[in-house]
């Protein structure tokens, strides 16, 4: 993604949240499997946007619209669903307080990802928009 290194800030800032999510998990003393498992979750879901977007340039460039929406679809679906299930098998093994300290977090993590992705992209010039 092109653009400014503040909208690059702003679009990773899920990942700063994330960061600063485990001393607060210390300090409360919150469940550490629910921060970890949402945390490994999180990073891997990140690595396959990442992969996706270059799939998506790819099929844009080749002037194949409808891929790339489908990639784009396929990708936030997942990204969801791989989530919910990890809050939900957390949950399971562990206790409720441990699923709800990973769902607290993953949510929190959702709205910061779609806000600063909705924000980083109004701050790119439309010529560089995917």
């Amino acid at each position: 993604m092109g653009g400014s290194r503040l909208a690059l800030a702003v679009r990773y800032f899920d990942l700063a949240l994330l960061a600063a999510a485990l001393p607060v998990f210390v300090a409360a003393d919150l469940p550490m499997l629910a921060y970890g498992v949402i945390t490994v979750i999180w990073l891997v879901a990140l690595a396959v946007e990442a992969w996706t977007e270059r799939h998506v340039r790819r099929e844009l460039a080749k002037g194949n619209r409808r891929d790339a929406m489908g990639w784009t679809a396929a990708t936030a679906l997942g990204r969801v669903w791989t989530v919910a299930l990890a809050v939900l098998i957390v949950g399971l093994v562990d206790d409720r307080e441990t699923g709800l300290a990973a769902a607290v977090l993953a949510a929190i993590l959702f709205t910061v990802h779609l806000a600063g992705r909705l924000i980083a992209r109004a701050m790119t010039p439309p010529e560089e928009r995917l």
